[in-house]
């Protein structure tokens, strides 16, 4: 039986090195994310807060604690971070709990995704977590204990385990559209693993049908899908942020409306500089400004799928897979859902939103993809 290969196969010399190209992507799409924040926050920071830099001063905050997460993860040995797995995975666990203790919960809207930090006068979302951990867990389990394929069929319970009460508890916080993502990204891993699709299919019914049940027992989302299906559909709520969304991003037109020009998107889209901040872009600087985003992404994913196919290692090349395919998908689901190709999910654009939580998990993550390059050495495989 012939065996596709995700890494490649190649003498493990003692050579790291670092890709220059996705240090470059990481740092515009970074920069790029400022520069976005504050065109769109600026005259909402100003109207709210009296301050037009409010917004664009915490996100730098948390863009100096980012840097510090991004530079640990990049030089934490990969042998290290496997050792402390069970650690990771046990303190993201309690982590996701948390939102669910008074004292310690900040529940917003009904929704229990936050707990509070008095010392930072913030808050942050212990899901955004959850996306490392899986991809670091199941990455970690299929290099360990997938060598053979009889292995592919006995040992895809554990990781189908935790992925479910992983996804099972981030939906519990009312945050479906995250749960799905962290599902959905994965069984992605699973697949380019090399599990085998008959195994996982019926995983896959069974989240499914427990997804769908989750939906329809929830009016808010079940008028969410109703709005989603009819653009005209409650049109002052379900259907307000979309419909302005999709209306500022028009108003952008080719070339937009340029910096601190046509900002009709602050009084159309509410909290403009959260998950709907892709369409003051749009409208800011147009077709021409969308484009260079989509371009910067893909090149982004270029670069993360490329590591991906020359690392030297199973873990590694499941750890690029999952962590790149993480941030892409996540950047598409936001686009979808702002341009009204996708129902409406409370889900952020990485680099880009407002939010420390989202922020500095991305920088963790990109970290994490530039210690794969650079510390997937052969002293480091054999210790594992």
């Amino acid at each position: 039986m012939n065996v596709k290969k995700i890494f490649a196969e190649r003498p493990m010399i003692k050579g790291n090195y670092l890709d220059t190209g996705l240090l470059v992507a990481i740092i515009l799409l970074w920069g790029l994310g400022l520069l976005i924040l504050y065109v769109c926050s600026a005259e909402y920071g100003a109207k709210a807060f009296s301050d037009s830099h409010y917004f664009i001063q915490r996100q730098l905050i948390m863009s100096g604690l980012g840097l510090v997460v991004m530079i640990v993860s990049f030089l934490v040995p990969q042998h290290f971070i496997r050792r402390c797995l069970p650690f990771i995975m046990g303190g993201t666990f309690v982590l996701c709990l948390l939102p669910f203790v008074p004292g310690i919960a900040s529940p917003r809207n009904g929704a229990h995704r936050w707990i509070a930090l008095p010392f930072l006068g913030d808050t942050f979302q212990p899901s955004e977590l959850v996306k490392i951990a899986v991809v670091l867990f199941i990455s970690n389990w299929f290099d360990k204990f997938i060598k053979t394929p009889e292995d592919k069929s006995r040992s895809i319970f554990p990781p189908v385990f935790v992925l479910c009460i992983f996804s099972g508890i981030v939906m519990l916080q009312d945050d479906f559209s995250t749960s799905l993502l962290i599902f959905v990204l994965g069984f992605l891993v699973m697949f380019v693993a090399g599990a085998r699709l008959g195994g996982l299919v019926p995983f896959l019914v069974l989240a499914g049908l427990a997804m769908l049940l989750f939906v329809f027992t929830s009016t808010f989302r079940v008028n969410r899908l109703i709005a989603f299906m009819n653009p005209n559909f409650d049109t002052h709520g379900s259907n307000y942020q979309t419909v302005n969304a999709r209306t500022a991003i028009s108003d952008g037109g080719f070339l937009g409306n340029g910096f601190g020009e046509g900002l009709d998107k602050i009084n159309l889209v509410p909290e403009i500089q959260t998950d709907y901040i892709f369409s003051g872009w749009a409208e800011s600087m147009g077709f021409l400004g969308v484009l260079g985003y989509f371009l910067l992404l893909a090149f982004f994913a270029w670069r993360g799928y490329t590591l991906m196919m020359e690392s030297k290692s199973k873990f590694s090349a499941l750890l690029a897979f999952g962590l790149t395919s993480s941030i892409l998908m996540q950047s598409l689901m936001n686009c979808g859902v702002v341009c009204g190709v996708l129902p409406v999910t409370g889900i952020t654009l990485p680099f880009i939103s407002y939010g420390g939580s989202s922020l500095l998990v991305t920088c963790c993550m990109c970290g994490l993809l530039l210690n794969v390059s650079y510390h997937n050495s052969i002293e480091e495989i054999d210790e594992v």
